[in-house]
């Protein structure tokens, strides 16, 4: 949970619940590749043995008695510039991999894993050393676009996460001529800034499907000052916003008594939706004013509480 204001993080491109999928990798003998982009914390518990060994929530290969080394070709589930990747080894202490690199292909459409591992890759995470049970960040500087990205470590052994963070540059050219979800963060958009992040990350609002349950949404602490609290959204690009789905789904005793939308556009303002009441665990949808076009929406809450996603309905400008 987070304490501050300001920019939240950047979203992990490579979530499976973002649409990301482990394509392929040299071997998974000892514990499934798909685990590897799974969301939440990697669970442990010892003494749980299965026909391959103790059970492990994450990736495990053999041990190699071979040269070379094991990888994992990961399609993000939305294209994007990388910024971080973070690999962690959590629970695995005495097969852990000592290094790992990372490398990063562009293959757009619908590539095979054969067409993936003949593409060219670039290396974005040199080779590095790792440690057992532990969170190993790792800064990007390369400012191109990727699609895939594919985890080697040297030689062999278990890695419980990858993350992928990034800013997402999805293909929007295939809604020329339809209405999108400004919004959805899988279109590109980004939570720029909010208030208070107290129990939840602001990005979730954005994330594709419905919230499971109130941890999947953005909730707030509880407010004594008299203000209300915000978040800020850049849409997937300059556009017109004309329908907007507010959904406060799970959020029983805790949902914002009322909600308001101002559109940014430079250093114009223009109010989208007047500060209208909500209803507790209900999707609420509102058709809007859409005095022109916008780039970022500021969504308020009051006078705190929690939303399980945001939709902007609209059109590029």
């Amino acid at each position: 949970m987070s304490h501050s204001s300001g920019t939240p993080s950047l979203p992990d491109l490579a979530l499976r619940t973002l649409g990301g999928s482990v394509v392929a990798a040299s071997d998974e003998s000892f514990a499934e590749k798909e685990s590897l982009i799974r969301p939440g914390r990697p669970g442990f518990q010892a003494g749980t043995f299965g026909s391959k060994g103790q059970v492990y929530d994450g990736w495990e290969t053999r041990r190699r008695r071979e040269p070379g080394h094991d990888w994992a070709v990961v399609r993000l589930g939305v294209p994007g510039v990388i910024r971080a990747v973070v690999i962690d080894t959590a629970w695995f202490t005495g097969n852990y991999p000592p290094y790992a690199s990372v490398d990063a292909a562009c293959v757009d459409g619908h590539p095979s894993p054969a067409e993936l591992l003949a593409a060219p890759w670039t290396e974005i995470v040199p080779k590095a050393g790792l440690t057992g049970d532990a969170e190993h960040h790792f800064q990007v500087a390369d400012q191109a676009r990727y699609t895939h990205v594919r985890l080697n470590i040297h030689p062999d052994g278990g890695v419980a996460r990858l993350r992928v963070h990034g800013e997402a540059r999805p293909d929007l050219s295939v809604y020329d001529g339809l209405g999108l979800d400004l919004a959805a963060l899988a279109n590109g958009a980004l939570v720029t800034g909010c208030s208070d992040a107290f129990y939840s990350a602001p990005n979730n609002v954005i994330a594709p499907g419905l919230a499971r349950h109130q941890a999947e949404g953005w909730e707030t602490a509880r407010r004594r000052d008299g203000d209300n609290d915000w978040l800020v959204i850049r849409l997937a690009g300059r556009g017109v916003v004309e329908l907007a789905e507010i959904d406060t789904t799970n959020l029983l005793h805790n949902a914002p008594g009322a909600v308001a939308l101002t559109g940014i556009d430079g250093g114009h303002e223009a109010e989208l939706l007047p500060r209208t009441r909500l209803q507790p665990d209900t999707p609420h949808r509102f058709r809007l004013r859409h005095p022109g076009p916008v780039t970022h929406v500021r969504v308020d809450i009051y006078p705190d509480g929690g939303l399980a996603r945001v939709r902007l309905h609209g059109h590029l400008a």
